[in-house]
């Protein structure tokens, strides 16, 4: 009972005006800073806090979440519309949300990752709000069994979701798996296939590997083709909100999405990867 008490008297203040001003006002700034690609939410924040100096404290926190979540989404606008993700954890929207703005649907991919992402935040915030001392005794019992458990998981599933060549597949995992070992050992402070190369320390960014592979593939691939077979998108944005049908396909994957993030995003340090 107390718990709920607090919660309302929490809902209470964000509710108020001024402050879903300052949160509408971060959650602008936030994408629009969020949609050049590799910047992120952090380093958004840290452009825009001392827009925030001036401001109340629980006013300014909240128009720090507004930035940060406005950030995170702007990062799925350029993966849908340009197959470049702005953060990593917009890479999975560039597989089929560039394929629908390609056809001519990127108004309501971008409404998709609007709402997914809006429902997805609000339920994991209130559940994490809501049972965060059990679920940090949990999340503080996994070891390294545990999040070895969860990696081979991963890798499994991301070898049985694959499509096409199996091969291709487990070559990839573990060419990933190579990436992954350049840089610092985080015990013994060794670097690691770093080559002498002081940059190579710090490891290799997911976010550099996903341009790579998603945005400057794309590029490359087209600038090898004669121009009038280059395949670019120019369709207009329109139509922005999505169809009974598009609801009926997205809400499974949107449940989905937010049992699995809401359940992993209490262990630390796994994020949104």
């Amino acid at each position: 009972m107390e718990l709920i008490q607090h919660l309302s008297l929490g809902f209470g203040v964000a509710f108020t005006p001024i402050n879903l001003l300052y949160a509408f006002i971060g959650c602008i700034l936030g994408t629009l800073i969020g949609v050049l690609p590799g910047i992120g939410p952090v380093a958004t924040i840290a452009m825009l806090l001392p827009a925030t100096y001036a401001l109340p404290p629980v006013s300014a926190l909240i128009m720090l979440a507004g930035i940060y979540y406005g950030a995170q989404y702007g990062g799925s606008t350029t993966a849908i519309l340009v197959n470049l993700p702005g953060e990593s954890s917009s890479i999975v929207t560039c597989i089929d949300g560039y394929q629908m703005a390609r056809k001519g649907r990127a108004g309501p991919a971008l409404a998709a990752a609007g709402l997914g992402s809006f429902f997805a935040g609000c339920v994991g915030t209130l559940i994490l709000a809501a049972f965060a001392p059990p679920l940090t005794e949990l999340a503080f019992k996994f070891g390294p069994a545990e999040y070895f458990s969860l990696m081979i998981l991963g890798l499994i599933g991301a070898v049985v979701l694959a499509s096409g060549s199996l091969l291709k597949a487990i070559a990839m995992i573990i060419l990933g798996l190579l990436l992954g070992l350049v840089g610092t050992d985080v015990n013994s402070g060794v670097a690691r296939y770093s080559f002498n190369i002081p940059e190579l320390t710090d490891v290799i960014g997911f976010v550099a590997v996903a341009m790579g592979v998603f945005g400057y593939g794309e590029i490359i691939s087209n600038l090898a083709l004669p121009e009038e077979n280059r395949e670019v998108f120019t369709a207009k944005v329109q139509g922005l909100w999505p169809t009974k049908q598009d609801f009926k396909d997205m809400t499974p994957a949107v449940l989905r999405g937010t049992f699995l993030g809401s359940a992993l995003g209490i262990l630390p340090g796994g994020g949104a990867l």
